[in-house]
């Protein structure tokens, strides 16, 4: 299924990894979920992914029918039945996704600057920008270097330093 480069993106990022056996179950949910998802009883052109076994990332091309709050809202209780029933905090943007080789690790604000601080992070590390709005966007701009973030206006001062 083809999606519009300007479609919507809503990037949920969990404070821990999920276990292969969640993954496979969010997975089966996510896919349900995206195939019921209307607007207005108009059905959604969406579709949702496990990446990393860390991020839910939702898409929705409103070139067929275009997201409404109550189409949002159904999404967030989505997201918060899977915080429920897996013990998880999707919502919290103090919680910090950043790449260390292969492996991807996720920190508090605080404990991110320290890391920055004793230099094992750097500008040149990948970070996740949970904050990119269409799917261009997220191809392009999801992991990226933290001198191409938000993050580097937020932590200049530990990272000039």
């Amino acid at each position: 299924m083809n999606f519009s480069p300007q479609s919507k993106v809503w990037i949920y990022q969990s404070n821990r990894a999920f276990t292969p056996v969640e993954t496979e179950e969010i997975k089966e949910q996510l896919n349900t979920f995206v195939a019921q998802w209307a607007a207005h009883g108009h059905a959604l052109k969406a579709k949702g992914e496990l990446l990393h076994h860390y991020f839910i990332v939702l898409v929705v091309d409103q070139e067929q029918a275009p997201v409404t709050g109550c189409s949002i809202d159904s999404s967030v209780r989505f997201i918060k039945s899977i915080e429920e029933r897996y013990g998880v905090d999707m919502f919290n943007r103090f919680n910090i996704a950043y790449r260390d080789g292969s492996l991807i690790h996720v920190q508090g604000k605080e404990d991110f600057e320290t890391l920055i601080t004793i230099k094992k992070i750097t500008s040149d590390t990948i970070v996740f920008n949970n904050m990119v709005q269409s799917l261009a966007e997220f191809e392009q701009g999801w992991e990226v270097p933290i001198a191409q973030s938000w993050h580097q206006q937020v932590f200049a001062d530990q990272l000039n330093a």
